[in-house]
């Protein structure tokens, strides 16, 4: 049976932490114990840290034992994305050429994360080079849905989804280009925040004024949520994107008034693919939804091309951060990886710069919306999660999509119009697999949009039917041969090779 603690939240664990009720050591663990338990059932992990993150409890236990200040994340343990990097812990990109690449420095967000307090216990799984929202790698095989691990967990932060998801880390980091924060926490039933482009500052961008790639937080409520952003935020002379925003405007969080809201809301955005079944289980969503707020009606919305303007700029940025990789062993790279790269090859200057008009005109046309309504919801997923074997849905409602991420069109849409978005988990859709709702907010209004997205997941939670579903851990296999089938050779866990 597994130590109740874990199913505290984060800022409850916190609480307690700063109180002398729970030491960093007894946290950390209780979730040692939990992964130890469960990951096996799942495969969400990749390289693990417990040795330094066990020396890095009994410090932080010293610190509360002297009443010296804490960070607001204090003594917590964390899960970090394998596309992130972090100091003398492997991390591998999920591809085969970074099976032994230990990085000298922690990425921007980590290290921000660290100097609050936080303790980094392991990174979690992601698809090769984070192409795609199905979590399999032949490094680390493929992570299970904790649903039906026999079903794609999202991606391309599928690994911290599902640690999440299964209790086995009370926060975890991820990143998000087409929705890699978004899907798979609607995937497994948890929060993924897409903030604002420089919110959570990223100097390690090659390309420092691009707003497609960001990294953010994710966890099991937003109010966790919340909290873990705050410690991420602020100004850095690197990054030309990074928003200075304070921490008191996200944490801790505003009351709102549902009763006041204004909610626009639309199944498809006018040009996205979407499965029947999840424009019924949706359309029950807004129905409740309606009972809560003021107002609650379809918007329309021409988003253009946004799918071929997503195509150009996704291809630009892959460009910029593997082309020396691609030019000098393409075989190394996923077929997903190679595609973008072969997009990329093909596009002129005149492309980018229609690439950018158009995005420019989607921003303005969704930031108009934001006129009449508060917020903006739709689905975050088109389908219900396919078998991990599948490598993305190749057609949704008889309807071929283009490539390998068209099926993703409701958050890369969101993406392209830079808005800060969501992930809440509302029960569950036909198939009894986790469904989310993707909450909209306006550009640099984090803050306000993690607050409305309280009040609603509070209001959603009165209904055990529209409240965050949990896992039956119980019904997990203890067995990963088939999770790990498409590795090809051993990988390499031990923090320092």
């Amino acid at each position: 049976m597994s130590n109740p603690l874990i199913a505290l939240s984060a800022v409850e664990l916190r609480r307690q932490i700063g109180r002398k009720q729970l030491s960093p050591v007894e946290v950390l663990d209780a979730y040692i114990a939990q992964m130890q338990t469960v990951n096996p059932g799942v495969n969400a992990l990749c390289a693990t840290d417990f040795d330094r993150a066990r020396k890095a409890a009994k410090a932080a236990e010293a610190t509360v034992m002297r009443g010296d200040q804490l960070g607001a994340l204090h003594g917590l343990p964390i899960g970090v994305k394998d596309l992130t990097e972090t100091a003398g812990l492997l991390t591998t990109f999920g591809n085969t050429a970074f099976t032994h690449h230990v990085p000298g420095t922690d990425n921007t967000m980590v290290a921000r994360l660290k100097a609050a307090g936080a303790i980094v216990a392991t990174k979690t799984n992601t698809p090769d080079m984070g192409a795609g929202a199905n979590t399999r790698n032949m490094v680390w095989g493929a992570t299970g849905n904790p649903f039906n691990p026999t079903l794609n967990a999202g991606g391309s932060s599928g690994g911290s989804a599902v640690a999440l998801a299964t209790d086995m880390l009370p926060l975890c980091t991820g990143t998000d280009v087409g929705g890699s924060l978004r899907i798979p926490a609607a995937m497994c039933g948890v929060v993924g925040l897409r903030a604002s482009p420089g919110m959570v500052p990223q100097h390690s961008r090659k390309l420092g004024w691009n707003v497609l790639n960001i990294a953010g937080p994710m966890a099991r409520n937003v109010a966790d949520t919340a909290l873990m952003l705050s410690a991420s935020m602020g100004h850095d002379p690197l990054d030309p994107l990074a928003y200075p925003s304070q921490p008191n405007h996200v944490w801790p969080l505003a009351e709102i008034d549902l009763s006041e809201l204004r909610i626009g809301y639309t199944a498809d955005f006018g040009c996205c693919l979407v499965d029947p079944m999840i424009r019924r289980v949706f359309a029950e969503r807004i129905k409740a939804v309606r009972g809560f707020v003021e107002t609650c009606e379809p918007i329309t919305l021409n988003f253009g091309d946004a799918d071929r303007a997503f195509d150009i700029l996704r291809a630009e940025g892959f460009l910029a951060q593997m082309g020396e990789q691609y030019a000098k062993d393409p075989d190394a790279l996923s077929p997903n990886v190679r595609a973008n790269m072969e997009i990329a090859q093909q596009l002129t200057l005149a492309d980018r710069a229609w690439a950018h008009l158009e995005q420019t005109r989607l921003m303005q046309t969704l930031a108009k919306q934001f006129a009449n309504y508060d917020l903006i919801l739709s689905p975050v997923t088109p389908v219900t999660p396919f078998p991990w074997q599948t490598l993305y849905a190749d057609a949704i409602d008889g309807k071929a999509t283009r490539n390998y991420y068209h099926w993703l069109a409701l958050t890369y849409v969101i993406t392209l119009s830079t808005h800060p978005a969501l992930s809440l988990p509302s029960g569950v859709d036909d198939a009894g697999m986790p469904f989310g709702l993707q909450l909209i907010g306006p550009l640099f209004q984090d803050g306000r949009l993690l607050a409305m997205a309280h009040a609603m997941e509070q209001a959603l939670a009165t209904n055990a039917a529209l409240a965050r579903p949990l896992p039956d851990l119980g019904k997990l296999q203890t067995d990963r041969a088939q999770l790990k089938s498409i590795v090809t050779h051993p990988p390499m866990r031990a923090a320092n090779q």
